[in-house]
């Protein structure tokens, strides 16, 4: 899959100053993540489930 097709967000979490910035895309079969700062980088991907056990995790922290 083409990266530069996705449909790329930037994390809530990210700073206001635009720098630090985590951006999501979501497939159906797949999260996949990258840094803003470094679009051309190999993105990392996690299936659905992993993600949905990421968020839990770091949400009850």
């Amino acid at each position: 899959m083409n990266t530069s097709e996705l449909a790329w967000f930037k994390s809530s979490y990210s700073s206001a100053q635009g720098d630090d910035c985590v951006e999501v895309a979501v497939t159906e079969q797949a999260i996949h993540v990258r840094d803003s700062k470094d679009v051309t980088r190999t993105p990392f991907v996690v299936g659905r489930d992993g993600w949905s056990r990421f968020v839990v995790f770091v949400t009850e922290a």
